[in-house]
């Protein structure tokens, strides 16, 4: 992973393996990339290849055992909260696949754009048996129309980028030639605006939302925990892991 400056435009390029599944090292890289926005005034957060990010890296959790579960899904918790809380604006350009997780971490920029291209986007937890975390539900329910969480959340449906702008998944379906430019020029307006009026409207509008987010973690850690370890779930999730072993 690296971040590259265009102007005071952060631009963080997410390179964790073939679709930049989320385990403990993206957790980790991912994080350390953060530390390196310096005094970027806006930021843009984009993938590689076909997928923004395919969701967390099963064949590396599966096997693990409850308390690394839960230690894990901790780290991914802090992660994704630390990014909704970014003190300056985050555009995500979705350059493929954004699912589950990857979805997740899309769902915590200020603004989602998404190339016109063959791609999922959507969290489909529930076609796995999997609960959804604190984290990415108060985010979910406070970013798309309630009439779009039955569909994205309960049935855990993927959709194509301009079936996820109905939605309101994305703000803006682009061409896939066009959408790192695009993403920066948005961006760059943000970052153009005076900084002290935007950070402290940011953060005015998500200290609710992050207070929920906590007063629920760690109840909500164990729930998400014990569906992920569910009978039924597991046997999924090992057919699911059995499938991208063959591929």
């Amino acid at each position: 992973m690296r971040i590259e400056r265009h102007g005071s435009v952060a631009l963080l390029r997410i390179e964790s393996g073939k679709v930049n599944a989320i385990g403990p090292s993206f957790v980790e890289a991912l994080s350390k990339l953060l530390d390196g926005l310096g005094d970027a005034d806006a930021a843009v957060i984009t993938g590689q290849g076909g997928a923004f990010s395919a969701g967390l890296d099963l064949p590396t959790l599966v096997d693990l055992d409850r308390p690394s579960m839960y230690r894990f899904i901790e780290q991914f918790n802090a992660l994704m909260l630390r990014l909704f809380e970014l003190p300056i604006p985050l555009v995500a350009a979705l350059n493929g696949h954004a699912i589950a997780g990857g979805c997740g971490l899309a769902l915590q920029a200020d603004l989602r754009l998404a190339a016109d291209r063959d791609a999922r986007i959507g969290l489909n937890e529930a076609q796995l048996g999997v609960g959804l975390p604190a984290i990415l539900l108060e985010t979910l329910r406070a970013q798309v129309p309630a009439s779009s969480l039955g569909p994205i959340a309960l049935e855990g449906r993927l959709f194509s980028p301009r079936e996820a702008l109905q939605l309101g998944l994305v703000h803006e379906v682009v061409p896939e030639a066009d959408l790192l430019a695009r993403a920066l020029e948005r961006a760059q307006a943000l970052a153009a605006l005076p900084p002290a009026g935007v950070r402290q409207i940011k953060a005015s509008l998500r200290r609710p939302i992050s207070a929920l987010i906590r007063a629920g973690a760690a109840a909500e850690s164990e729930r998400w925990v014990a569906s992920w370890l569910d009978e039924k779930s597991q046997a999924k999730l090992r057919a699911t892991v059995a499938r991208l072993k063959q591929r």
